[in-house]
């Protein structure tokens, strides 16, 4: 995720975002990271947010540009994250993300299991997206855009409580692309098997129970890519920034697979 390959493989994004603001959440790791860079070099103004200060520090000093800032967010405390967007001012581009809750079988999952995950994805997306639409709608504009999955379509086997919520999140996100101003704009991201640290604790996971290698587990995953080889996370933030363009309003309640060609739906 170089600032050169940025620059030569994405040259389409640089400076059209220029004088948006965007919240990036979960922006210390995989794509979350990948998505922050490509917006600053789209030429907006990053918020990095994560719960790892050291992280966030990195990337805001890899970013393109100026004024870039990160801020310290607990998804899962409602309760703070409100108070500690209060006094951001506008925001034009609200990318909802977090890491995904671990994999196992739904029967394994207790009722409590459900608690952690559903605060920091759809609790804390809709807390965000109450809180920023009205700025946006002050603004003229907003762009909202939530990674999920593709098990929105497809579950995933050995990921019950991931799919679960995923679904959920899609399911929010199209209720409120019938409900949100004209000027602003909300879809899903879903991405495939890409190539970040949850992939490999999934495939860790997954390894441990049924005995595979790892390298078999991934290796099974790519028998169904067409592309044969996992999705680089700068290629899910190119398609996340095309979402955040101005000219993209009339892409309203859609869910863009970003994954190599691997679901088998329509």
């Amino acid at each position: 995720m170089s600032d050169k390959l940025l620059r030569d493989e994405f040259p389409f994004a640089e400076g059209i975002l220029e004088g948006k603001t965007a919240l990036v959440c979960g922006a210390s790791k995989g794509i979350g990271r990948a998505v922050a860079l490509m917006l600053a070099r789209a030429g907006a103004r990053v918020i990095a947010c994560a719960r790892s200060v050291d992280d966030l520090d990195s990337l805001v000093s890899e970013m393109h540009g100026q004024g870039h800032r990160y801020l310290e967010l607990d998804l899962e405390d409602t309760d703070a994250l409100s108070r500690k967007i209060a006094n951001l001012g506008a925001v034009h581009i609200l990318i909802n993300n977090s890491g995904g809750p671990p994999g196992g079988p739904l029967l394994e999952n207790t009722v409590e299991d459900f608690s952690g995950p559903f605060k920091r994805h759809l609790h804390a997306a809709h807390t965000l997206t109450r809180a920023l639409t009205p700025r946006m709608e002050r603004e003229g504009s907003g762009r909202i855009v939530n990674i999920i999955s593709t098990s929105v379509r497809e579950p995933i086997d050995n990921i019950g409580l991931s799919n679960t919520l995923r679904g959920a999140m899609a399911s929010w996100s199209k209720s409120l692309s019938r409900e949100l101003p004209t000027c602003i704009t909300i879809n899903n991201i879903l991405p495939g098997f890409t190539d970040t640290g949850r992939l490999d604790s999934l495939a860790g996971s997954i390894s441990n129970k049924t005995g595979k290698s790892v390298d078999e587990v991934k290796e099974n995953w790519m028998d169904g890519v067409p592309i044969q080889r996992l999705v680089d996370p700068l290629e899910t933030a190119a398609a996340v920034t095309w979402l955040c363009l101005p000219s993209s309003g009339a892409i309203r309640g859609v869910s863009l697979a970003v994954d190599g060609g691997r679901m088998r739906s329509i």
